[in-house]
């Protein structure tokens, strides 16, 4: 399948969409609260939105890249979501292990966690971008 700009661009927003809302609700509602028992003393009292603004737009690039944009067709959603859970455990794994192996007060619950929201969020962020992507084009 091969994909025009038009159809990449509309498919990096609906990933990038589905990305940030479910992100937000996860940052805000569950993890928030445990950083901020452990690390809150690390903590800026606002994030920087730039800085956050661009690992989202360069993370969802990757999303595009590994698992939703090379596809074929007849490629299965599982297939594209299995891409994106390995994908996300990677990245957020990377960032989860080296946090813990150099910053005290990094515990195994917060590695846990974000490690496995990153491979769920990924994966449905690649699904969930590519159906709308497909529904809209």
């Amino acid at each position: 399948m091969s994909l025009q700009p038009t159809d990449l661009i509309v498919l990096y927003l609906a990933t990038l969409i589905i990305f940030l809302g479910i992100d937000f609700v996860w940052l805000r509602l569950v993890v928030l609260d445990i950083f901020e028992a452990r690390i809150g003393d690390m903590m800026r009292d606002q994030p920087k939105i730039a800085v956050a603004g661009g690992f989202y737009a360069f993370y969802v690039m990757g999303i595009l890249f590994f698992c939703s944009a090379g596809i074929g067709a007849d490629t299965s959603l599982w297939t594209v979501f299995g891409r994106g859970v390995v994908l996300g455990l990677m990245a957020y794994g990377t960032y989860e292990f080296t946090s813990m192996s150099v910053m005290k007060n990094w515990d195994w619950t917060m590695v846990s966690m974000d490690t496995a929201w990153g491979g769920f969020l990924t994966g449905i962020s690649a699904v969930g971008g590519l159906v709308v992507a497909r529904w809209i084009l």
